[in-house]
């Protein structure tokens, strides 16, 4: 009989109980691999920001999203 391969592709959690027990089994991996979150970056003062340039496509494709909240 051949070996059957594993289906290893990860699958939704199907409920909140299932996303809990997923990251309490994984939880043990985790242990001793975080890293410090860096500082955040010094305020940069606008009047030191010049000279950038966004291509007109991306403009473009910003200027069509909506606002935050809309």
């Amino acid at each position: 009989m051949p070996k059957t391969v594993k289906d290893v592709t990860p699958r939704e959690p199907e409920s909140l109980a299932d996303l809990r027990r997923d990251c309490a089994r994984m939880a043990p991996h985790w242990t001793g691999t975080t890293v410090a979150a860096p500082a955040p970056a010094a305020h940069t003062p606008l009047s030191l920001i010049h000279g950038v340039r966004v291509p007109a496509r991306s403009a473009r494709l910003l200027d069509g999203m909506s606002e935050y909240g809309d």
